[in-house]
């Protein structure tokens, strides 16, 4: 594949996330499942591209939407976590055992979501007090909940990477000459 190919293929791609980013702020509702949606996109970097051109990617999506995208939490979560996490999932599943993988994978979930907790109270200075809804401490409650939508978020990708691989990679690339 010529190098022309390969940038203009990650430019679409970066754009395509950057205008998911900017939904964010147009749909209030947004802030996760956007960035979401947004990182997904990189899968497909992977597979035509290589791991190389899919961080390259995501360094350039999460940097322009800390710039430009109005939602900072939508940003924050994209880059800490929803951005670089598809990508990071096929090195992870390279692990032998399944137990492994899925400690690994809940690991950096976790980490991740905490480390978003203290930046966006800290960075973007979120008040603690906004975080406790009669008398319980909501953080606590959404790392709970995170963790149930991981696991369906990490069945949902390894679902859309099979679609893809099974229905949509050899027909675009016959069709595209990638």
């Amino acid at each position: 594949m010529k190098t022309s190919v390969k940038v203009s293929l990650g430019g679409v791609v970066a754009a395509l996330s950057l205008v998911l980013m900017f939904l964010t702020s147009v749909i209030p509702v947004g802030t996760f499942a956007f960035p979401t949606f947004a990182g997904i996109l990189l899968v497909l970097l992977v597979f035509n591209l290589g791991y190389g051109y899919a961080f390259a990617v995501y360094f350039v999506t999460a940097v322009l939407s800390f710039l430009l995208v109005t939602d900072k939490e939508a940003a924050l979560y994209y880059t800490i976590f929803l951005g670089y996490y598809p990508i990071v999932k096929s090195l992870v599943e390279r692990i032998p055992a399944r137990t492994v993988q899925y400690v690994v994978k809940f690991i950096l979930f976790n980490a991740c979501m905490i480390g978003a907790f203290f930046i966006g109270t800290y960075l973007l200075a979120i008040p603690k007090e906004s975080f406790t809804l009669f008398g319980v401490y909501l953080p606590w409650v959404f790392l709970v909940l995170g963790n149930i939508f991981f696991v369906i978020y990490d069945l949902c990708i390894t679902r859309l990477v099979t679609l893809y691989l099974l229905k949509w990679h050899n027909r675009l690339n016959k069709n595209t000459k990638l």
